[in-house]
Formats: C-alpha cells, structure tokens, sequence
C-alpha cells in the first residue's frame, strides 16, 4: 500500500517547487553533491560571493528551487532575503555596478520560484531590463543615436555600456524565463543584435561576416566585431573572427528563445557549427583552452535542451546523447566534496568553486529536464 502514499507526496512536491515531476529525470547523485556543498558555502548574511552583487546568490537560488528546496527552507530565505536588500531605487538589483548582469540573474531565479509572491518584483525587473536595452532611446560611445543600423541596436552589456552576446543573452533568457514570449519587442530588438554576432553572411549585415558560413557565434558585432579568442588567419590573406562554444550556444538557445525554428538559415548555421564542434572536453573554438569551461557547460546545457532533442549527430555520422554526456563529463570532474573547479583557468571568475559549481549543477538540472 506504501506506493499510493509515495506518489502523492512525490507530486506534492514537485508542485511545490514549481516543476513538472512527470517530465524531470531524477537527480543524480552528482547534483545531490553539489547542491550540499553550495549550502555549506553561504555566508552569514546568506550570500554566495556577494563581491559582484547577487547574481551568484540567484543562481544558486535557482539551483536549490529546481532541486526541490522549498521556499521556506532557512538557507533559501537568507538567501531571498540578501538577494531583496540589493534592490535599488530605479528597480534593478544590483550592488553597485553591473545591472543588467546582476537583474537579469535574480529575475530568472525569482521567475522560477512557485506561487506569486514574487510577481511585483518580477514585473518590475523587466521593465527595469527594458528600459537599460540599447535603442533609439540611447546614444553610443561615439554619442550618436543607436539606430537599427548600429551595430549595439538591440543589445545589452553590464550596464548601458558597449553591449555584448553574453549580456544580451542572459537578457533573454532572463525575459522567456520569466514568461514572456518570443515575439516580444524587446526579444525582437535583441535578436537583431544577436544575428550580428553570428559568423554568418547571409543573415548577418555586419562587415566582418562578409562571406562568413560557419554559423558559429563571437562575443560582440561592436567596432568591427570582437572574439574572445582572436581570429583565424587565411592563406588567401586577411583573417577572420574566431566563433567558440560558450558564445555559440548562448546565441543558439537566444534565436530559439526569440521563436526562431530550425527551418530558420540561421538556426540551421548554428546546428551546422555545433555538429562540427562537438565536444565538452573544452570550449571549442577556443584552440582547446580551458578558459571558460564551466560557462560554456552551463551555455551548452541551456541550449540543448531549448532544441529540444535528444540527440545530435555530428559532421562524422556519429549520434551524441547531449544529456548523457554531459552527466558522464561532469560526473569525472566532480570533487571529493561535491565541488568542481576550473583548475586550468581562473579566466571569468571560474577558479572560485562557487561560480563553477553553480555552472555545473544548473547544466546538470537541464539534463533532467
């Protein structure tokens, strides 16, 4: 009779937290891992790296509520709570720099926590997030009015500052997370500025992709277009910009975000990029660097899952499960404590295991997803 007991509670508490149980993978042993060792990491005030405001507070956050922690567990009110006191006058949250970082992380995790008690702040966030979205309303570095033909339209970077594809795509998420749909006027906006990102030329007006076909996606289209990792030098003379992994994915799951379907040239590109570098070993396109591994993993995740298949051949005939493999990888670098770490590069904050094992828990909940 046990079993007409269990199920009850099972879905009473998948309910509670906001997740369709019948739709979830169970946890593996590796997320039960991390999860316990973030809550022995949080601080006194209830933070997790409090240095750069509270977006690495929301992303734990978002981690514990899609484990099934409940709200009112003593560790996610703290949380909530430090998370609360970063709200400033103008709506956003942030301490004291990087507000569409900082605003676009706590609204994806406040997005994510069951019932309304959120709604307000939830509100208010996207409309703080809208109005810092580079438009018509704005000017440039160079003073001039961003138009449709500048190359920052519909972009987001840390503040109102230059924009970039990192930004813009957490901009994104953090707006489909929160219930917004594809057709969205500012998705849209930011859509063109993500297409400007894409190695592609026949989809991207942008002088550097003039000719470009490998459908891989660059850090920023601003002043001629910069790479994270450089260019490509070619035997016919010039060069070109490099696309690697954790820009490729962050823009591939933005064009899916945006409503985009893979009859669309540039998601069809993107698939063509990912399914001639697949690997998590590293973060392609990076010359096998380990810089940024973590957020490339997490990027990956996201990505995967937005597409929606369980599989992906790569340009050798060769099937991948994306879930399976990705379990597998993260399950070899796993510390004994439940951590992981990017032992090979402290590049964008990720030799703090905090931020790494925050990377890696979320890639892993979208696995079971």
């Amino acid at each position: 009779m046990m079993k007409f007991h269990v199920w009850p509670a099972l879905l009473a508490a998948a309910l509670l937290t906001g997740t369709a149980f019948a739709q979830q993978r169970p946890q593996t042993e590796g997320e039960k891992k991390a999860i316990a060792y973030l809550l022995t990491q949080q601080d006194k005030d209830g933070a997790w790296v409090p240095q750069v405001g509270p977006a690495i507070t929301a992303m734990v956050v978002k981690g514990l509520v899609q484990a099934g922690t409940p709200v009112d567990d003593p560790a996610m009110k703290k949380a909530l709570a430090f998370i609360e006191s970063n709200k400033q006058k103008d709506g956003g949250y942030y301490k004291d720099s990087n507000p569409n970082y900082n605003s676009a992380i706590v609204l994806s995790a406040l997005a994510g926590l069951p019932g309304a008690a959120y709604k307000p702040q939830i509100a208010g966030l996207q409309t703080f997030l809208k109005a810092l979205q580079l438009d018509e309303t704005k000017k440039d570095a160079a003073g001039a009015v961003i138009s449709k033909a500048n190359s920052w339209y519909g972009g987001s970077g840390y503040g109102e500052g230059r924009p970039d594809l990192s930004n813009t795509a957490y901009f994104i998420e953090a707006l489909h997370d929160s219930g917004l749909k594809g057709n969205d006027p500012a998705i849209q906006k930011a859509l063109m500025f993500v297409s400007r990102t894409q190695m592609y030329g026949e989809t991207n007006d942008q002088p550097f992709a003039k000719g470009a076909t490998d459908g891989g996606f660059i850090y920023t289209p601003v002043d001629g277009g910069e790479s994270k990792f450089g260019d490509i030098d070619k035997l016919e003379g010039g060069s070109t910009l490099r696309s690697y992994g954790s820009m490729t994915y962050s823009g591939f799951k933005s064009l899916l975000y945006a409503g985009l379907t893979e009859d669309d040239p540039r998601v069809k590109a993107a698939i063509k990029w990912i399914s001639g570098n697949w690997t998590l070993e590293y973060n392609p396109g990076s010359g096998a660097s380990a810089d940024g591994q973590y957020y490339y993993l997490h990027a990956f995740g996201k990505a995967m899952k937005a597409y929606n298949h369980d599989e992906i051949t790569d340009n050798k005939g060769v099937k991948h499960n994306w879930r399976n493999e990705l379990n597998d990888f993260l399950k070899a670098q796993q510390k004994a404590d439940g951590s992981f770490v990017n032992a090979k590069s402290e590049r964008w904050l990720e030799g703090n295991p905090v931020l790494a094992t925050s990377y890696a828990v979320l890639a892993l909940q979208e696995a079971r997803k």
